[in-house]
C-alpha cells in the first residue's frame, strides 16, 4: 500500500484528487494539506511513502517545501503536480529533489501511473515537459555526430557502460529493466546508477535524468 500525502491548496482540485486517490487501488491517503508550511509539518508528523504536491502554495511554494521535505526525508517520493510549465519551474523543482512532474490536466489514469512509478523509484515526466526539456536539445542529424555530441557533452566523467545505463534511465526504465536490456546483474546496474547520480550530483534518479537531456548526454 502507498500511503500519500496530498499538498494543494485549490479546494476543488483538493477534493477531485482526495476522491481520484481513496478510490485507487493500492493507494492511501492519509492526510491532506492546504499550505506548504502545512504540508512539511505533516510529512514530518507522517512520513508518506509518496507526497503529492502543488507548487503556487500560500505560506510556502511547493519548490521550498520539497526542498525543506528532502533534507529530513530523503527516501518520500515528491511527485509535483500543477499547472506550471515554465522551464524555469520544472527544473527548479526537479533540482529541489522532485521524483517527478505532472501536469494537472493529467488524466486520472496517468496520475495514479505517476504515484506508482515515483513510488517505485522510476522517474515520471509529463509528456508536455518532456517535449519542453527535449526541445533545449539540439538533435544531431547523424549517428557519428551524435556519439561525437555525447563525448563532448561527457564533462562528468561517465564511463560508456554508465551512459548506457543513463540512456534507459531516460526512458523510464527501472533498474531490474536495465538490468535486463543490457543484461548485466541488477546489483552491477544499482552501482551504474549511484555512481551516475554522484557524478552528475543528482539526488533522485529524475534529477540525473532532466540533467542528461539538459547537458545532451543522451
Amino acid at each position: 500500500m502507498i500511503n500519500v500525502l496530498l499538498i494543494e491548496d485549490h479546494e476543488l482540485y483538493r477534493m477531485g484528487l482526495s476522491m481520484l486517490l481513496d478510490k485507487a487501488e493500492g493507494i492511501n491517503l492519509i492526510a491532506e494539506a492546504s499550505d506548504g508550511i502545512e504540508g512539511v509539518r505533516k510529512a514530518r508528523e507522517l512520513t508518506p511513502n509518496v507526497i503529492l504536491m502543488d507548487i503556487g502554495l500560500p505560506n510556502m511554494d511547493g519548490i521550498e517545501a520539497t526542498l525543506r521535505i528532502k533534507d529530513f526525508l530523503p527516501e518520500t517520493k515528491i511527485l509535483i503536480f500543477t499547472s506550471r510549465d515554465s522551464e524555469h519551474d520544472v527544473f527548479e523543482s526537479f533540482k529541489a529533489g522532485a521524483d517527478g512532474y505532472i501536469m494537472k490536466g493529467a488524466s486520472p489514469e496517468q496520475t495514479i501511473s505517476a504515484i506508482k512509478a515515483v513510488h517505485e523509484g522510476v522517474g515520471w515526466i509529463d509528456p508536455a515537459i518532456a517535449k519542453l526539456v527535449f526541445s533545449s536539445i539540439q538533435k544531431p542529424s547523424t549517428a557519428v555526430v551524435t556519439e561525437v555530441s555525447k563525448k563532448s557533452s561527457n564533462t562528468y566523467g561517465l564511463t560508456d557502460r554508465e551512459l548506457d545505463v543513463l540512456e534507459l534511465m531516460v526512458e523510464g526504465l527501472s533498474n531490474p529493466q536495465i538490468a535486463d536490456k543490457l543484461v548485466i546483474a541488477k546489483a552491477t546496474t544499482k552501482a551504474h546508477v549511484h555512481s551516475i547520480l554522484q557524478k552528475l550530483c543528482a539526488t533522485t534518479r529524475t534529477q540525473a535524468t532532466v540533467m542528461a537531456m539538459k547537458e545532451g548526454l543522451v
